[in-house]
């Protein structure tokens, strides 16, 4: 409250000092513009008695002026932020504030030359505008002199010089703690080329980024293209990241006019923005139907997928919809989000395990879901290969007690999101994750849900993932550490995997394993590399990397189909069903009760019996289906 006060206190003082600036400003306007008519000769001015004029004239021209300056906004106005609408403003305001000096006057009886209101007008106009020039200039001296008081400003080059320069170098100049000086733009666009944008010189186009920022010894690059294509924007910053220099991106312009973000959220540009191809854009309109008013139900609703199913669920507006998650925090987290962005969404936070049969069943008992979202699972690779029987206690099991409720208590649609682990798999989690797919294609056609499950590969910041593992190294000075050079992986964003998810269940005819196109693969290492870039560092210079081998149950390269499936296209290029294998309910059974036999048995056991049992028969193997797309045409591993 005190801070409130002080401040607006402070834009009072600043106003009055603006009116008597502005009063010193209106008679000598009225002075000179007499003297320009008389050509200078204060002789002719008195004899002709314009002085006694400007003497009798100089309260009610002052009076009418400061009036119409108020009426036109000349002291709400912004004059940091100053355009053409000031100034046109300020010229309406000199004309009729000349016009009543004029009308005043000559009520008074007192002369005053014909041509007096045409060349006060311009006067008045003129000095004026340059007043708000000089104000802003010295108030953005003045905060350029406070923002470099903890130290210099960083030196800092922009990529565009469109609307979104503009926008950012106006914040920078006039944000008091601002750290950032601009020095150079950046523009592909020829006609731009050597122009100045409020000042600052364009000195080229994409060829000269790395140039430039030798040159001026740039330390941070702003991405100000914000409605540029995916494809571009990967290419620019690709070359940016050769700099050397931080490299941050400016907020989508409809989120800056939406008041959704400010200039001040400008923020560094992520791995993301260096995926390599352009992000999957995707209308979930498909699934709508599924989704509208119906009860939703996601497991493991707090994690990483988990919460991106409950945002892109809430907004098709669901009847209720219900987090199950047996940590608390997540599941607060994302209840407390929807909350705010979704007040009337009838939601339902529920913890628990789905370990646990009998709570599993009282949640499906007292909800009876629609539509399940099946994302609760161990997948820490390396941490499953030391406690097998957890993951088959929670992965295998725990996806057994959701979908034999889902079917008992007639839920309408099941989907299991599944992983490229599951695939030939070399590791406990991959292959708990093909018991999970087995026992959901099982229950198919036993009850009246659809049950499908949904495969894809690594998301992009996920928890444990090697996202927030490779900037927590960078924070801490290195090293990095990559488990191979030659190690790749299939990666999207989280929002556009959860996409494809539910539109994938808009394809459900029930029994699906569906594969998401995940692009190329991305090499692991040279991932690592840009981030270090990303973050103004060279690597094996400023940063090591190193090399510690593959972990236990590591692949080299992940794979998102089995020898013996085929891709069948679905309506949406990037979801293809993979057809497989199918088990019997009682075969299922078989290898549960195997697997319950090796729960508490020495690791190496477990280990060996969970890889046995998911082995795919070679005579049971399908022939790729008529029409199927052969999978080596489409996955490059």
């Amino acid at each position: 409250m005190k801070s409130d006060k002080k401040s607006n206190a402070g834009h009072e003082l600043r106003i009055l000092g603006i009116i008597c600036i502005d009063i010193l400003i209106i008679n000598l306007s009225a002075f000179l513009a007499i003297m320009l008519r008389m050509d200078f000769s204060i002789e002719d001015v008195a004899v002709h008695g314009f002085l006694r004029t400007l003497r009798i004239g100089a309260l009610p021209g002052t009076v009418s002026a400061l009036l119409m300056f108020k009426v036109f906004g000349l002291y709400s106005s912004a004059w940091e932020y100053a355009g053409e609408r000031e100034l046109i403003s300020m010229g309406f305001a000199s004309m009729c504030a000349s016009a009543l000096y004029y009308m005043a006057v000559k009520l008074m009886g007192c002369l005053f030359p014909r041509s007096f209101p045409f060349i006060y007008t311009v006067v008045l106009f003129l000095i004026i505008a340059a007043s708000r020039v000089a104000y802003r200039q010295v108030r953005r001296n003045i905060i350029s002199h406070n923002a470099g008081k903890d130290g210099k400003l960083r030196r800092t080059m922009l990529i565009g010089a469109g609307d979104g320069a503009v926008l950012v170098i106006r914040d920078l100049e006039n944000n008091p703690h601002a750290k950032n000086r601009v020095l150079c733009l950046i523009d592909d666009d020829p006609a731009k080329r050597g122009t100045r944008v409020r000042g600052i010189k364009v000195v080229g186009g994409r060829d000269k980024i790395v140039e430039a920022a030798k040159r001026y010894d740039i330390e941070d690059i702003i991405f100000c293209i914000p409605s540029a294509s995916d494809k571009l924007r990967n290419e620019i910053l690709e070359i940016c990241s050769r700099t050397g220099a931080q490299l941050k991106t400016l907020p989508s312009l409809d989120k800056l006019i939406n008041g959704e973000l400010t200039l001040t959220q400008i923020k560094n540009v992520s791995i993301e923005d260096l995926l390599g191809r352009t992000q999957v854009h995707t209308d979930n309109a498909a699934i709508r139907d599924k989704i509208q008013g119906k009860t939703v139900l996601v497991t493991g609703g707090g994690g990483s997928i988990g919460s991106e199913l409950c945002r892109q669920v809430a907004a098709l507006s669901p009847k209720r919809l219900i987090i199950f998650d047996i940590y608390e925090n997540n599941a607060y987290d994302i209840q407390m989000e929807l909350r705010r962005r979704y007040p009337q969404l009838d939601l339902v936070t529920l913890i628990g395990s789905v370990r646990e049969e009998r709570r599993v069943r009282y949640v499906f008992d007292a909800y009876r879901p629609d539509v399940v979202c099946h994302a609760a699972a161990h997948k820490h690779v390396p941490l499953m290969e030391d406690s097998p029987a957890e993951a088959i206690k929670n992965n295998i099991f725990g996806t057994y007690n959701v979908a034999k409720a889902a079917g008992d208590f007639g839920t309408g649609l099941f989907i299991l999101i599944s992983t490229d682990k599951a695939v030939n798999p070399t590791n406990v989690m991959g292959a708990s994750k093909r018991m999970c797919e087995m026992v959901v294609q099982s229950m198919n056609g036993q009850h009246r849900t659809k049950y499908i499950a949904v495969r894809f590969g690594n998301v992009l910041g996920s928890n444990g993932s090697v996202i927030p593992l490779f900037r927590k190294q960078i924070a801490e000075g290195g090293p990095v550490t990559v488990t191979d050079k030659r190690v790749t992986r299939f990666f999207m964003t989280i929002p556009e995997a959860v996409s494809l998810i539910l539109q994938a269940g808009a394809y459900a005819e029930g029994g699906e394993v569906f594969v998401l196109d995940m692009g190329e693969p991305v090499r692991i290492d040279d991932m690592a590399r840009k981030m270090i870039r990303l973050s103004g560092f060279e690597p094996d210079v400023d940063i090591q990397i190193k090399y510690i081998g593959l972990r236990p149950g590591e692949k080299l390269y992940e794979e998102l189909l089995l020898k013996s499936e085929g891709l069948q296209k679905t309506d949406n290029k990037l979801i293809y069903i993979g057809h497989q294998v199918m088990y019997t309910p009682q075969e299922i059974e078989e290898k549960l009760e195997t697997l319950r036999g090796v729960l508490y048995a020495p690791n190496a056991q477990v280990r060996d019996c969970m890889l046995g049992i998911i082995r795919e028969p070679a005579d049971l193997m399908y022939e790729p289906i008529p029409g199927a797309v052969n999978p080596a045409d489409t996955i490059e591993v």
